[in-house]
């Protein structure tokens, strides 16, 4: 497969459902898919030191996450017969319940799919320079950030 041109990964803010079914209704028309994989990353509010996580603010070198974005979506094509692949990640606050990972993988059978899909989650997971920091609701109602 030929190399692809790098495809927008980072998305400000919490990646909508409207956003998730739209992408999912788009491959309808693509009648050599047989199956799609889908993982969604929520953030979970989570208790710390008796503080309950109400978001998280996602930060990135912006530069380096696009490029090894690109070079995991591209590794990808070259292991498994997909059809077509899309991940998205958060940047900036995304509160807890929100979703801010989206990998999508579509392919002719559903091993290359699936596996591609669960690949490219730990690979996100290893190789990105994307952080995380837990917000708190304070007493004053201001979120803090765990430091």
């Amino acid at each position: 497969m030929s190399e692809k041109k790098p495809k927008q990964v980072l998305m400000q803010g919490a990646i909508s459902p409207e956003f998730i079914g739209n992408s999912i209704a788009k491959h309808q028309s693509k009648k050599d898919i047989g199956a799609h994989s889908i993982f969604l990353g929520q953030v979970r509010n989570d208790v710390i030191d008796n503080k309950e996580v109400i978001a998280i603010e996602y930060s990135c070198y912006e530069e380096m996450a696009n490029t090894i974005f690109h070079s995991i979506r591209e590794a990808m094509f070259q292991k498994y017969h997909l059809t077509c692949m899309h991940i998205y990640h958060s940047v900036g606050i995304v509160k807890a319940g929100e979703i801010c990972l989206f990998v999508f993988t579509s392919s002719p059978h559903r091993k290359d799919a699936i596996d591609a899909c669960e690949e490219i989650v730990e690979r996100i997971k290893k190789e990105t320079p994307v952080w995380g920091k837990e917000m708190f609701n304070s007493e004053e109602g201001v979120w803090k950030v765990n430091t």
